[in-house]
């Protein structure tokens, strides 16, 4: 599973010209869920992202998390984080998660995300959506679940 890290002042989803998600203080998180990944990636994303110490403690310092800060998330699905581009000029998504599994895996995390206890706003899943945000810092990260440490 792949996730698009950007800490915001405030975020919205908009479909067919709708708001159907909004935050203030937090972070939007775009998510692509891939072929082989499963219901512990989701989990283990939702703890990481949730942990992150990257809001602005009292000395500038990047040292807080999600929680401490009472921060939301807004959880938006994008399979196209699993583009591969090394072919031709059209990117190809075959690593990307069949639609049925990727909206099963989506909605696991968002389930994650709540059993952490922050409050989750989301897109919708297979739309067509419009994201808008203000990026604060500008901070944003790339967090990879098959990359994280693994006990031997």
């Amino acid at each position: 599973m792949r996730a698009v890290v950007q800490r915001v002042t405030e975020a919205f989803v908009e479909v067919e010209g709708e708001e159907v998600g909004r935050i203030g203080l937090g972070l939007l998180v775009l998510l692509g869920v891939g072929q082989k990944d499963t219901v512990e990636d989701a989990h283990y994303l939702a703890r990481k992202i949730v942990s992150l110490r990257i809001f602005q403690d009292e000395a500038g310092k990047m040292n807080r998390s999600l929680k401490e800060v009472g921060g939301e998330v807004l959880l938006v699905s994008q399979f196209t984080l699993y583009a591969d581009t090394r072919k031709g000029n059209r990117p190809s998504f075959i690593k990307a998660a069949p639609p049925d599994v990727g909206k099963r895996l989506y909605e696991a995390a968002i389930e994650a995300f709540l059993q952490q206890g922050v409050h989750v706003e989301t897109g919708i899943y297979g739309a067509h959506m419009r994201v808008h945000l203000v990026n604060d810092g500008p901070v944003t990260l790339l967090l990879d679940s098959e990359e994280r440490l693994r006990p031997r």
